[in-house]
């Protein structure tokens, strides 16, 4: 899966048509920890039922149409490789940013640990 299939998926939902925004997150595996260490690579475990609950839950917001998230987990990820991507499309860029923005916090906080590999 990638972003762009997961656009097209989108454009061909049954209320596409009230769709105004559609925005995207590529989370990417970083050369380093947020704390400066030299980082080699990754691996990301995923609650998937969590996880549904958080996309069940944000796509009830005003102006959602769809959400989809596609998470490499349970993999050793490289450095400059995909880790996560959200798709949100809804009506208006207001709604649509803090849907993402929701889902992509409550994703890492409640979803996602990360164990990471240092060079």
């Amino acid at each position: 899966m990638n972003i762009s299939q997961m656009i097209e998926q989108i454009k061909q939902h049954p209320d596409y048509a009230k769709v105004g925004m559609i925005l995207c997150h590529n989370g990417v595996v970083r050369s380093t920890s947020r704390e400066g260490k030299p980082v080699s690579g990754l691996r990301i475990s995923v609650d998937h039922e969590k996880l549904q609950e958080v996309i069940a839950a944000n796509k009830k917001r005003e102006g959602i149409i769809e959400i989809l998230v596609h998470i490499h987990g349970d993999i050793d990820l490289q450095v400059g490789e995909d880790v996560m991507y959200i798709v949100v499309a809804g009506d208006i860029r207001e709604n649509v940013i803090a849907a993402l923005t929701d889902t992509l916090n409550t994703v890492k906080s409640t979803v996602t640990r990360k164990t990471q590999y240092f060079a």
